[in-house]
């Protein structure tokens, strides 16, 4: 199925939107840009979806065919309570949908715990993942900021919109931010099963491994973007990522956890600059 998903486009290309259905259940996908050009999958984070990277993807479809999933409990992809959560097969499941595209080669970016499971993908599909770009995501537990507010419980969800706000608070640190509505519609669509199972696999996976240590023998080239004013993991935690060989990490003040959304035009500009040198050819 394919359906348009009303995003910007470039060259003619319209954006599309698709459901692939895999064992796990159907995924949704969404593709922008020309689809001759080199690939650039974007991973969204925990409790969100493929639309937190809206603001960001009309600055790279010039030079990208920019492909995008609501992993497996988020957005607009299944939620089924019986199959695993875990991290690696989260990024067994985003493989398979490159897979279907015909994609061979891919730049893949994640954002938050959207890293993790780039990471986890590259582990698994070297041969498919040229180069990694991790947008503020912390590479242990130890680099975790224990949230202020309160956790939302099973008995409040769904949540009403002052709860999500209060929820995502902490993902944002620029003056006079506002959480996007469409945002706050996706966590709603989550169920409470697949908002705690996907976090705590997150936690589970950086637990075993801290990220640097994971991508230091896949000898993949690695840019890290950190918000300088994270307030959900310490920015100065991206040092760590320099323990892989010819790592290149970028720190970025007066944005929090989400510069994707708070500030796309200075995101994009040194995530355009990496992949301009790393992008493969189009396949």
């Amino acid at each position: 199925m394919t359906v348009s998903d009303g995003q910007p486009h470039v060259n003619g290309d319209a954006a599309e939107a698709s459901a692939l259905s895999l064992d796990d259940g159907d995924i949704h996908v969404c593709q922008d840009g020309p689809r001759d050009a080199p690939a650039l999958l974007l991973i969204h984070g925990s409790v969100s979806s493929t639309r937190s990277w809206n603001p960001l993807v009309p600055l790279l479809t010039r030079s990208h065919r920019v492909i995008r999933v609501d992993l497996l409990g988020h957005g607009r992809s299944a939620k089924p309570a019986d199959r695993s959560y875990a991290i690696p097969d989260q990024g067994r499941r985003v493989g398979v949908v490159l897979d279907r595209l015909g994609v061979e080669h891919a730049i893949v970016v994640g954002h938050s715990s959207g890293g993790v499971v780039a990471t986890a993908l590259a582990e698994q599909r070297p041969d498919l993942v040229t180069a990694l770009v991790l947008i503020n995501t912390g590479p242990g537990l130890d680099a975790f900021i224990a949230p202020e507010s309160a956790a939302i419980g099973p008995s409040q969800w769904p949540p009403t919109d002052e709860q999500l706000r209060g929820f995502a608070s902490a993902g944002f640190s620029r003056a006079g931010y506002e959480v996007p509505q469409e945002l706050l519609d996706d966590v709603r669509l989550m169920t409470y099963h697949t908002l705690t199972t996907t976090m705590q696999a997150t936690r589970d996976y950086l637990e075993r491994r801290a990220l640097p240590d994971r991508l230091a023998p896949l000898g993949k080239p690695l840019l890290v973007i950190f918000g300088e004013d994270d307030r959900r993991w310490r920015s100065s935690s991206a040092a760590d990522y320099r323990a892989v060989p010819g790592a290149k990490v970028e720190l970025l003040p007066g944005l929090g956890h989400s510069p994707i959304l708070e500030d796309p035009p200075r995101t994009a500009a040194p995530l355009l600059a990496f992949t301009a040198i790393h992008a493969a050819p189009a396949d």
